[in-house]
């Protein structure tokens, strides 16, 4: 199956470090290699790369290591196709607008069924489940809500059924972002840690390759990743249970919900 990468921080914050191991996975050190992509959020813009190759050959991925391209929200997402043929198309992450807002998500898993799934507000451009399950999502989201929700606790709940109605269908891990608020839905595996001072070193287990946050960041800074397997050896990861949701806001964990 597939992988994701989400980070939610509370400055601007490249994830070369995070990304490195991550695009490992994709065709070298792991079995994605049907593509990959990354989106960045920056203000209102959001700005997105995707390549159909394997992503630890990718030069677009290569270039994304050592360029630090610093934002508050990220979602990054390789490709091992189960639905929807190796085209640039079916490349996650995919993303929509919904109440003047760019939405961006990425999937982990396999659904069976989900074409009867009905669709409204946007359609699929693509093949894939994921794709499909994200338009009826933002279709669901819109018939029920005229604009952005206030009620944080409720709206995430909300979302969280839908992905309890989808892990009926297979697997159903998701990322999900509007560049503010990263939803976070687990259906078997979905790990995350929250950085902040007193920063250390940590490893890479796909690579070669350390970094000391204490030389990269601030007191002050709070940086949360969320990944489908950890990307480091020497740090404790939190292992998300199934149909738990959390939500991550400016790195922080506003919200869970353990069913």
């Amino acid at each position: 199956m597939c992988e994701l990468l989400g980070m939610s921080a509370n400055v601007p914050t490249d994830i070369c470090f995070s990304f490195a191991g991550h695009i490992k996975r994709g065709g070298d050190t792991g079995p994605h290699k049907d593509g990959w992509g990354i989106s960045f959020y920056e203000g209102k813009g959001c700005r997105s790369f995707k390549d159909s190759k394997p992503g630890y050959c990718s030069r677009i991925a290569k270039m994304l290591t050592n360029y630090p391209i610093k934002s508050k929200s990220v979602i990054s997402h390789i490709r091992q196709a189960n639905s929807g043929r190796i085209s640039l198309e079916n490349t996650h992450p995919f993303q929509r607008e919904l109440w003047g807002k760019h939405w961006t998500y990425a999937h982990n898993g396999q659904l069976i069924g989900f074409e009867k799934l009905p669709l409204s507000y946007t359609h699929p451009v693509g093949e894939t489940d994921s794709e499909h399950v994200f338009c009826w999502i933002i279709g669901q989201l819109n018939e029920y809500y005229s604009s952005l929700p206030t009620d944080l606790d409720e709206f995430t709940q909300r979302i969280g059924s839908y992905g309890d109605i989808l892990r009926e269908m297979g697997v159903f891990n998701m990322l999900m972002t509007d560049g503010e608020y990263m939803i976070c839905y687990c259906s078997n595996n979905l790990y995350w840690i929250t950085r902040r001072a007193p920063f250390a070193k940590a490893e890479l287990i796909d690579d070669i390759h350390f970094v000391d946050f204490r030389k990269e960041t601030t007191d002050s800074d709070v940086v949360s990743i969320i990944t489908t397997q950890p990307l480091t050896k020497n740090e404790h990861w939190h292992k998300m249970q199934p149909g738990e949701l959390a939500v991550f806001r400016f790195g922080e964990r506003m919200f869970y919900q353990n069913k």
